[in-house]
């Protein structure tokens, strides 16, 4: 009864559901992934296993190595792009003019949009017959453009799409960084005669260094596993231009029933995230000072 009476249990006790949630429906996926990446698999005839041949097969497989030069060069865009629109956004909103909370919603509305919904409103924006965009663009002689239909603007267009609705995340970061900030400190480099350029450069960026690491891994790591809007949009075209890992991993497991290579290639991208990550990491505790 005393067992049953102390804290200890108690708190189990409510844990134990989460508990069993996060062990059914992501650690024991996580397992059997990991299974499945060393076997052959069509998710209906027995699996063979085959050791390391899926990963082996990566190697020579030129549309997986496409598919990673396509998922760099989209988040070497899309995490600059993210973070300092993100800090620009964040400074206008730090200021104090009216109706500052109305602006401050509109900024993160597009985050609380599920990216199915976003990937939607872009297809009608973005469309080079009637979308909205172009119709815009007509009344200065610019365009048609294609957009998600051009092979030469369609991954530049998932990223202009995916960079909208991640801004708002970045810039609320940001913004409650901002605002943390010891007036203090701004004052007093007011009062020796610093400008705002130079007070910005010396203490404020110095001070958001924790907030800029958060950031910078967060984007990093949606970067690399963008998929929703891809799949909604383009279907990974036009001619496979917007075809990234998590896409090309889709296709071979859900499309072509490859399902051993399908976990090959997610567990390649998982290692690829998890190296970044620590790297990042590893930078940040270098060059990231927090402040007690």
């Amino acid at each position: 009864m005393r067992i049953l009476r102390s804290e200890h249990t108690a708190g189990w006790l409510f844990v134990i559901p989460a508990v069993v949630l996060i062990v059914v429906f992501a650690l024991l996926p996580i397992v059997w992934a990991l299974l499945l990446s060393f076997q052959s698999s069509d998710f209906v005839t027995p699996a063979k296993w085959v050791g390391l041949a899926n990963y082996q097969a990566l190697r020579h497989d030129p549309d997986f190595r496409a598919a990673v030069v396509r998922t760099v060069e989209y988040t070497a865009i899309f995490v600059p792009l993210v973070v300092f629109g993100g800090l620009g956004v964040a400074v206008l909103l730090n200021a104090k003019v009216r109706f500052m909370g109305f602006y401050r919603t509109a900024f993160f509305v597009p985050v609380a949009c599920s990216t199915v919904a976003t990937a939607i409103i872009f297809n009608w924006l973005l469309d080079p017959t009637f979308g909205l965009v172009n119709w815009v663009l007509g009344w200065f002689s610019l365009g048609p453009y294609g957009f998600f239909q051009d092979p030469n603007q369609a991954l530049y267009s998932v990223i202009a799409m995916t960079a909208w609705g991640w801004i708002g995340f970045n810039a609320i970061v940001y913004l409650a960084a901002l605002q943390s900030i010891p007036q203090e400190l701004l004052e007093a480099a007011e009062i020796d005669g610093a400008g705002r350029f130079l007070t910005f450069w010396r203490i404020v960026w110095p001070l958001l260094g924790p907030a800029t690491l958060l950031v910078v891994v967060w984007s990093s790591i949606n970067a690399l596993q963008v998929f929703d809007e891809i799949y909604v949009s383009t279907r990974g075209g036009p001619l496979q231009a917007t075809t990234v890992v998590v896409y090309y991993l889709y296709e071979q497991a859900f499309r072509f029933f490859a399902a051993g290579y399908g976990a090959a290639i997610a567990y390649v991208l998982f290692a690829a995230i998890l190296t970044l990550t620590l790297l990042q990491m590893w930078i940040g505790r270098r060059r990231v000072h927090y402040t007690s």
